[in-house]
């Protein structure tokens, strides 16, 4: 997978690109990462990237003219790839576990890191493929969003992580949250391990993992629980579940 970034504090992604598991994805070539200085494509002696908006109001735009020369630039460096560019922006579609496998099927994307009060439209309107958001709330800049994208993208790679079926048992990934997990000692200030995950009985282990991710999703997040669609063992098991509570 190749992504390129583009932002006007590249320095900044090294918190990603260093360790865990995107620094190891780089390492072993399965990621192939770059971020781009915005600036370093300004076509002024300041290395101005932002003006004031036309029409007056607050804040500044980021200019279309530099995010037009980076974007060239950096689809350059994917070469014959097909590249998806997104813009990520609070206006956008927010992220989640489905367009993460989405994305992360994608050969080649270039993330735009905005500022500001945002980038100039018509860099949206020529050039931006979809956007993307990670909630309902804005930050100041792009940059910690792409590095949110950019780790739950690499996840969903079977190269990525030493066992891929810690992806497949992450929150979400099966409509549901993910189930409580223990580890030593067996018992914690008088709190002990359930004995299900002590028997070695790895089909009653599995009914107990699947029946505590449904009571946490139902508890956490009934709206995710709303969209799926329940197989008869989650459906006996969430009867069992509203039993219990009474």
């Amino acid at each position: 997978m190749n992504i390129q970034v583009i932002s006007i504090f590249p320095s900044m992604f090294s918190a990603i690109t260093d360790y865990g598991v995107i620094g190891r994805a780089i390492t072993d070539g399965v990621l192939e990462f770059d971020v781009h200085d915005l600036r370093d494509f300004s076509q002024d002696k300041h290395r101005s990237v932002d003006d004031r908006p036309y029409g007056g109001g607050p804040g500044m735009v980021m200019m279309a003219q530099p995010l037009a020369l980076a974007i060239e630039f950096a689809t350059e460096r994917v070469k014959e790839l097909p590249t998806k560019v997104v813009y990520l922006s609070p206006q956008g579609q927010q992220l989640s576990h489905d367009l993460a496998v989405k994305g992360a099927q994608e050969q080649a994307l270039i993330l735009i890191a905005g500022r500001y009060e945002g980038i100039d439209q018509r860099i949206i309107d020529e050039y931006v493929d979809e956007q993307w958001s990670i909630g309902d709330y804005v930050l100041s800049g792009g940059e910690l969003a792409a590095m949110v994208v950019v780790d739950a993208l690499l996840r969903q790679l079977p190269e990525v992580l030493g066992n891929q079926e810690s992806a497949e048992q992450d929150s979400f990934a099966a409509g549901l949250l993910d189930c409580p997990h223990y580890t030593r000692p067996e018992c914690f200030n008088g709190r002990q391990v359930p004995k299900v995950l002590l028997s070695g009985d790895h089909q009653k282990i599995e009914r107990w993992r699947l029946k505590q991710a449904l009571k946490a999703t139902k508890s956490l997040r009934p709206d995710v629980l709303k969209k799926k669609e329940l197989n008869k063992e989650e459906s006996a098991l969430l009867n069992e579940l509203k039993l219990e509570s009474k």
